[in-house]
């Protein structure tokens, strides 16, 4: 990774002056790595982006080549936490380690590196939020940018209060949850990290959750076509009763821009150059997440039973989490023959191509041959699919996808999702089968696409000059340079 320990140059200490921190993981980074090129581009700042390298995966190092850092962008990495590991225990979920990894990154770098680089404005993701106290301690206020849905960002608002307030279990309750001026949300829909108010995730959550409203601003990866309900109550205080909450600026879609297209990549690409216009399916769960075994196999014969075109990320499967190649996405290469089922690869051979681990994901869903998406819904990968007009297939496997799936499935008119059948996990081959083909050959996935077609253009005039995002984030920078202090 090529990053740059040095300060600031003379040029750029006259240009406003500000600084990102977003945790490890890809889905976290990439929001905070675009909304800085953004301030650098656009609008002529100097941006310091502290990269925590403590469960550094591959594709996150690729991420800071130079050829991706525009003049002014300045990266900055936080060493690694000696000994992590032993802060750690077999069964510890993704946000416990997450939150251990950043507070203990945090605890012995951030002081100084704020002392050195000396931004006036720090920016961070969720699982920063122990940023709060020491940027306190320097005088220097905190953004936070909330990377995943408006829709879980209220929950997550209302969350201290329905901690108060609701004994047992939220999966238990026997009506929707109801977040004051929102859609109501299913309890077998909540993010897993609420799931067992027992588990260390569950407080963690909540601590980081609760400190949303020490922010100067909250930045959403969203706009107001999309998210239209969650946005008008977020935007007004009366709705959340006592809960205080900063100013909201809705700056969306910020997808992963000028991605390097590798060897294996191009070999994709010629790929897809060969096959009809809207004819291929892209499979793929996000960067982390992993099926069981079981469950690789019956969707490898679904996608034979369809015969639709496709293309498969292939990660190796784990029975023991869903979010098994968090830490590790973009390192795992392996051979997918050693655990899709014996014979697919033949009975597939022309029509399907197998891609192990990691693709463009961008690149793929730009490509005219893309049809829809077959995606856990994760909140980049759904703005990333809606940017560029492709329908989606939802298969959530873990946090706030389930959220996500059933919001853009019910409110937003873009997905489908399979049936939910008490007490059966598993979808069976023919259930994917009959899935993959209302999507790709029937009226229901034409009515999708003519959706996302719709919601493409928009984002393309929120994203535009004098549009809802662009004026949004144009009205803080305008605040940001007023402030003469925020130079240097």
């Amino acid at each position: 990774m090529d990053i740059s320990t040095t300060t600031a140059t003379a040029e750029q200490k006259e240009k406003p002056h500000v600084a990102f921190l977003p945790s490890p993981g890809m889905g976290h980074i990439i929001p905070l790595f675009e909304f800085a090129k953004r301030l650098v581009i656009n609008h002529g700042f100097h941006v310091s982006f502290f990269v925590i390298s403590t469960g550094a995966s591959a594709a996150q190092n690729e991420l800071f080549r130079s050829d991706n850092i525009p003049a002014g962008f300045h990266a900055v990495e936080i060493p690694p936490v000696e000994n992590i590991s032993s802060f750690f225990t077999d069964d510890m979920r993704i946000v416990t380690r997450l939150s251990i990894i950043v507070r203990e990154s945090l605890k012995q770098y951030l002081s100084l590196l704020l002392i050195t680089h000396r931004p006036k404005a720090l920016i961070i993701d969720l699982f920063c939020t122990d940023a709060f106290e020491i940027c306190k301690e320097v005088s220097i206020p905190v953004y936070s940018f909330f990377t995943a849905s408006t829709l879980l960002m209220a929950f997550s608002l209302y969350l201290p209060t329905l901690d108060r307030e609701v004994n047992g279990e939220f999966v238990d309750l026997p009506e929707p949850i109801q977040t004051p001026g929102c859609n109501p949300i299913c309890p077998h829909d909540l993010l897993d990290q609420v799931k067992d108010r027992k588990n260390d995730e569950y407080k963690w959550y909540l601590l980081h959750v609760s400190r949303l409203p020490l922010a100067a601003g909250i930045f959403v990866n969203s706009w107001d076509d999309l998210e239209p309900v969650t946005l008008e109550a977020l935007k007004r205080n009366s709705f959340f009763q006592n809960i205080p909450i900063p100013p909201v600026h809705t700056i969306g879609p910020l997808i992963k821009q000028d991605e390097v297209v590798t060897e294996k990549d191009a070999q994709i690409l010629t790929w897809l150059d060969n096959q009809p216009p809207d004819s291929v399916l892209f499979v793929v769960f996000g960067s982390g997440g992993t099926l069981t075994s079981e469950q690789l196999t019956e969707l490898a014969w679904g996608l034979e039973m369809s015969h639709q075109r496709f293309i498969l990320v292939a990660r190796k499967p784990s029975d023991a989490s869903a979010s098994a190649a968090f830490f590790n996405v973009g390192s795992d290469e392996n051979d997918p023959l050693m655990y899709l089922p014996e014979g697919f690869a033949k009975k597939t051979e022309g029509r399907g191509l197998v891609v192990p681990s990691w693709a463009s994901q961008v690149a793929i869903l730009n490509h005219p041959s893309t049809r829809a998406f077959f995606s856990h819904c994760g909140w980049n990968s759904t703005l990333e699919s809606v940017v560029h007009g492709v329908p989606m297939i939802a298969w959530p496997l873990y946090a706030e996808q389930r959220m996500n799936a059933t919001f853009l499935a019910e409110e937003v008119g873009v997905t489908m999702k399979f049936p939910l059948v008490p007490g059966e996990e598993l979808i069976s081959r023919k259930e994917i089968e009959k899935m993959v083909r209302i999507v790709m050959e029937g009226e229901k996935g034409m009515a999708m696409r003519r959706r996302a077609e719709e919601l493409k253009e928009s984002a393309k005039i929120a994203l535009s000059n004098g549009g809802s995002s662009d004026d949004s984030l144009c009205r803080v920078v305008q605040f940001w340079k007023s402030d003469q202090s925020l130079c240097g």
